[in-house]
């Protein structure tokens, strides 16, 4: 947790241009250490989404009896949310015990069972972050869009071509200027 403080305090220093988070811009889960043994999956949610959309947690459990092991990892939607959590949840006292909340470089998800569903499956091979839309751009010599036709391009009228039909029709619309 010092060290944490101290790395913060660099960062403020040099204005925040290269911060220790940003060797984990890639990876949108986190670490929670020392939760309290009766803590759920919703308790967690609760907690932690309010620094971000939170799309999954994997409370760590024992296999035998079910009960949690008072560690867990947690994927936000976006890799931002993880620095407001390890920035201002690391240290914190939670239901009597201090948590330690940290980043996570290569989240490697439990081995599959019998059990596991296919969603979860499914969030196994992708990842739990979405992935980003990335619109192609128009090239400028683009061609024109065409009616539902397809054989003659839709011309747009100008505004003021627009406004010059308006004083036609409607001798009383004067064209400020």
């Amino acid at each position: 947790m010092k060290n944490v403080t101290k790395l913060s305090e660099q960062d403020l220093k040099t204005g925040g241009k290269s911060s220790w988070h940003d060797q984990y811009k890639s990876s949108a889960w986190i670490f929670v250490g020392g939760l309290s043994y009766d803590l759920t999956e919703g308790d967690v949610l609760c907690v932690f989404s309010q620094y971000g959309e939170i799309v999954n947690v994997n409370l760590v459990r024992d296999k035998a009896t079910g009960k949690s092991k008072g560690f867990g990892f947690i994927c936000y939607e976006d890799q931002r949310s993880t620095v407001l959590a390890v920035d201002n949840l690391n240290g914190i006292k939670l239901v009597g015990k201090t948590i330690r909340v940290d980043h996570v470089q290569d989240y490697r998800p439990p081995k599959e069972t019998d059990k596991t569903d296919d969603e979860t499956r499914q969030l196994y091979m992708e990842g739990c972050a979405p992935k980003m839309q990335i619109r192609p751009e128009k090239p400028k010599d683009a061609p024109a869009k065409r009616s539902k036709n397809e054989d003659v391009p839709i011309k747009r009228e100008k505004r003021d071509d627009i406004h010059i039909k308006r004083e036609k029709r409607d001798p009383s619309i004067k064209k400020e200027c």
